[in-house]
């Protein structure tokens, strides 16, 4: 299927993409802080500079986009028709770095705990997948 955006409009959709302080990393930082967890974001230390840090959980959590991520099974994370070969090593490398960033953190005693854009996020669930994760609650 061709896009049905020109590709300066297409661009332009793509250029206004962020990286920090999206909607989701905003909602898991409320919850998180409602919770009591203390919280620290994007620290530039740590492989993979996660979204979110608990630090005295050592717990990294990753915001992650399913289309920029290759979330399998996700139907968000289908790649572009157009310009197939760039997209296809674009997003096989952000996976493949996204899986060396995570066996660091693992290897220095980190818990890593990936949250996927498409997966509804609310205090219940996050609570819930915090403690399977083994993550204590906050001090």
């Amino acid at each position: 299927m061709a896009d049905v955006f020109t590709k300066k409009k297409r661009s332009a959709i793509m250029a206004r993409i962020r990286g920090k302080g999206t909607s989701p990393e905003r909602l898991v930082a409320k919850l998180l802080k409602a919770m009591g967890y203390k919280i620290q974001r994007h620290r530039k230390n740590l492989p993979g500079s996660p979204d979110i840090v608990l630090p005295l959980q050592k717990t990294a959590l990753f915001l992650n986009g399913c289309f920029w991520h290759a979330h399998v099974g996700c139907a968000r994370a289908k790649l572009p028709t157009s310009n197939v070969a760039f997209w296809t090593q674009k997003i096989t490398g952000n996976a493949a770095r996204d899986k060396r960033q995570y066996r660091l953190l693992k290897k220095a005693g980190w818990k890593v705990i990936v949250l996927w854009t498409c997966q509804k996020t609310d205090a219940i669930r996050l609570a819930g997948r915090l403690k399977r994760s083994g993550v204590p609650a906050p001090v």
